[in-house]
């Protein structure tokens, strides 16, 4: 009996090597062939796979943008509005004159403006700047805002706030009140200003490249955007 279980097991190996070796084929008996031709068709070959330098990134990166922006590559910025001022009379004329011989005619206007008076709550004037910091302190921790005032005539005193009409500071000076504010007042700390603004409609990259000419004669009035 064991003599025919061992004789069993030993066909059975044989069979199964047969029929894994495909040796059964032809009675049918075959393991299935697991064949994909289309993956291997899609293989990356790496012999074929290379490291690209910092240069052909750039050039790769920039490749699918270069069409579309060729049209536009180098152009110029457009122009803008930019303007200063305001200048008083003898100020005008003088920047009149670096003007007419520094610019293009037509590049540029000197246009009449008014700056409004400017009233603010006020306090001050301080006997000394212990007494300035001080002050300071006390509005820090009442929660007001303040800043230095910019008339001499004023000063060493505080702004808690300002506006272009008297009344308008008024009414702010009974708001600052209710946080415990005593001692401000109302007062001027500019009187309207009339004068002339300069104003330079386009300036594009050239004209730029001339306004040094006539910078000095500003006055330290910086060029801004047009609003």
């Amino acid at each position: 009996m064991l003599r025919l279980a061992v004789l069993l097991l030993v066909l059975a190996n044989a069979a199964y090597w047969a029929w894994s070796q495909g040796l059964l084929a032809d009675y049918g008996l075959a393991p299935a062939v697991q064949t994909e031709p289309q993956r291997l068709a899609t293989q990356i070959r790496p012999e074929a796979i290379r490291l690209l330098t910092p240069d052909e990134v750039r050039q790769i990166e920039a490749g699918p943008r270069s069409g579309a922006s060729g049209a536009t590559a180098g152009a110029a910025p457009a122009p803008e509005c930019l303007q200063a001022g305001l200048f008083n009379e003898e100020q005008t004329a003088t920047l009149r004159g670096a003007l007419e011989a520094s610019l293009p005619p037509g590049s540029w206007q000197l246009e009449s403006s008014v700056e409004p008076a400017r009233w603010i709550v006020y306090m001050g004037k301080y006997s000394n700047e212990e007494a300035l910091a001080k002050k300071r302190a006390e509005l820090r921790q009442l929660g007001v805002a303040f800043r230095p005032v910019t008339n001499p005539a004023l000063a060493p005193g505080l702004a808690l706030a300002s506006f272009p009409a008297e009344a308008d500071a008024e009414r702010e000076l009974a708001r600052i009140a209710t946080k415990g504010v005593r001692t401000a007042r109302v007062t001027q700390e500019r009187a309207e200003l009339r004068g002339q603004i300069l104003k330079l409609a386009a300036v594009d990259d050239a004209l730029r490249a001339q306004l040094d000419a006539v910078k000095p004669q500003l006055g330290g009035k910086a060029l801004q955007s047009c609003p």
